[in-house]
């Protein structure tokens, strides 16, 4: 027997009201988030979190008091494991919140598995989610002594069936679109997490990886260069970010009183800043701007052909695919030579 374990890697999110502040402590003292000497880097994360730590609180507050985002990832990590068979078991290891690396390398630990896949919920790299997450286990299991043969899959910007999990959902949302105001083509906002501009400028290759998920996308879709545009959300703190702004973009499109359809393209789990930011504020933004027709496009989550992608991933890891990443070499994503790059509907970097 081969068994293999697959660990799913997410952000992680508050699981009661009292566990927002903890929570963004974690996120703010990251040294790949925070990027400071100690002891000022936990200086710095210990004041951003109490001053965010009210208006965190209160957006939880709107989805019952604490994040989905552990409950939906269970439930890909059960879709998943009922797609590869019994000899491999889907684990989850949250970067901010539990369950952290350090428990799930003890699960993992206790499976004894004769190989390892690291398989970030992170469809585009960057250094502040999959290299930070990766780097959590990587500490974790040389503490706990984990000698199993560990791989991962660094990312899958344009991978088949993530891209036609979100064609097909947003195919839907336009449908609605058209049954709402036929008579006026809809203005099509990408949105993704925002990222600083120094982590950008420092060689982080995230927007680029989230700007070939967009061409993908709006390939599968048969959109135009000029059908779409990408906003980035999420923006925290006085420092400049990576724009244009989603909701610069969605208060343009209001105004101009288009119907408006919202496409997560780097969230593949529901969580506050999709249930919330994109579903609730931005919502209120564009009608208070004129807006009439707001449709917002579920995330992938547990979608057939998201997991059948996924599940096409630990395959290949498993048969030993030169395109899966070897724990203890540096992702060449971070290098713009990333083999997922070579995946089909992925353009030419």
């Amino acid at each position: 027997m081969n068994r293999l374990a697959v660990v799913l890697f997410n952000l992680g999110g508050p699981d009661s009201l009292v566990a927002v502040e903890p929570f963004l402590y974690n996120l703010f003292s990251d040294p790949a988030i925070i990027r400071l000497p100690q002891p000022l880097r936990w200086v710095i994360a210990r004041l951003i979190s109490r001053r965010r730590a009210p208006v965190a609180r209160r957006i939880y507050e709107q989805i019952g008091g604490g994040s989905p985002l552990l409950a939906n990832t269970q439930a890909q990590a059960a879709a998943l494991e009922s797609q590869l068979g019994a000899e491999t078991r889907v684990f989850i290891a949250m970067r901010y919140w539990i369950p952290f690396s350090d428990e799930t390398v003890r699960q993992v630990a206790s499976y004894r598995p004769d190989q390892i896949l690291l398989l970030p919920l992170y469809p585009q790299y960057s250094t502040t989610t999959t290299e930070s997450s990766l780097a959590a286990w990587t500490h974790a299991a040389r503490g706990a002594g984990i000698s199993a043969p560990t791989r991962a899959v660094c990312c899958y910007p344009a991978e088949e069936g993530f891209i036609e999990a979100m064609a097909d959902l947003a195919r839907e949302g336009l449908a609605e679109i058209r049954r709402r105001r036929p008579d006026r083509a809809p203005r099509i906002i990408f949105t993704a997490h925002g990222l600083p501009m120094k982590i950008a400028k420092s060689g982080d290759p995230y927007v680029e990886r989230v700007d070939i998920t967009c061409r993908a996308l709006a390939a599968a879709l048969g959109l135009g260069d000029g059908d779409w545009e990408l906003g980035f959300q999420s923006r925290v703190g006085p420092f400049a970010w990576v724009g244009p702004a989603t909701d610069e973009l969605i208060v343009a499109a209001a105004e101009e009183k288009r119907p408006i359809l919202l496409v997560p393209v780097a969230f593949v789990s529901e969580h506050s800043e999709t249930l919330v930011e994109l579903d609730i504020d931005y919502r209120k933004l564009a009608e208070a701007h004129g807006g009439e027709v707001y449709v917002r496009v579920p995330v992938v989550g547990t979608h057939p052909a998201f997991i059948a992608g996924l599940a096409r991933s630990v395959r290949q890891a498993r048969a030993g695919d030169a395109s899966i990443l070897a724990i203890g070499h540096p992702c060449s994503a971070a290098a713009g030579r990333c083999p997922q790059l070579a995946m089909p509907h992925a353009p030419s970097p």
